[in-house]
């Protein structure tokens, strides 16, 4: 009842490595992002924020379609990139990838950015007055005191692509052994006879996985709260 078959230990391992690759693949755009939001003031800023946040709000499926649209085999960017590169994101497990980044984004986005506004601006204006280049207080003076932000973006942006459905289901498919990750199996077996026991350990273990991950971001949370006092 509660050992996993290789089959699940399979959707659970490919489950990891898709969330794993959307944590690193969001690292730098999110970090920019954040960044650019709270350091820059420019025209249509708070268009760009809304469009960043946009998919807390939008469904799943939609993002998902979207993502069809521009970059499936017969999108607007996807039929060239597989004409001239021979590079395809349906069916395959970048697919999941690219759609839970999608998903997680702004997640990583607003970790970051809370922890940015927490940098004394100050630090950063005398650093530049001795002489550092933005690149150079940027690495020494503004990420290494947001760092917990980052940590805290990764772990959303982790646990989020491991609940990831709508997007991926509609984007990358749901290929056994390709694309089938834990919500997507799940899914996958409650729609057949005598799966349900299979469903509840994959059930059981992603909110396990789930709580684990909630339960770091707020301890570096409050590990933030209590380094800027």
């Amino acid at each position: 009842m509660w050992t996993l078959s290789p089959a699940e230990i399979a959707i659970v391992l490919l489950s990891l490595k898709v969330a794993f690759w959307c944590v690193v693949i969001l690292l730098l755009p999110a970090m920019l992002m954040a960044w650019l939001l709270v350091k820059k003031r420019f025209w249509g800023q708070s268009l760009l924020d809304a469009l960043v946040h946009l998919p807390m709000v939008l469904p799943p499926v939609v993002l998902g379609y979207m993502l069809l649209v521009l970059l499936g085999r017969r999108g607007w960017i996807g039929a060239w990139l597989y004409e001239h590169l021979h590079i395809q994101f349906t069916f395959h497990w970048w697919g999941a990838v690219i759609a839970s980044a999608v998903m997680a984004f702004p997640l990583m986005v607003r970790a970051i950015r809370q922890a940015l506004y927490q940098v004394d601006p100050l630090l950063e204006q005398a650093a530049q007055t001795l002489g550092a280049t933005p690149l150079k207080v940027f690495f020494t003076i503004t990420l290494p005191l947001s760092y917990h932000g980052l940590l805290t973006g990764a772990i959303l942006a982790f646990s989020r692509s491991l609940g990831e459905f709508g997007a991926t289901i509609t984007f990358a498919g749901n290929l056994e052994g390709e694309t089938r990750t834990l919500p997507l199996a799940i899914y996958s077996l409650t729609q057949t006879p005598e799966g349900d026991a299979a469903a509840l350990r994959l059930v059981i273990l992603s909110v396990l996985v789930s709580v684990f991950a909630l339960l770091a971001s707020q301890w570096l949370e409050r590990r933030l709260i209590r380094s800027q006092r």
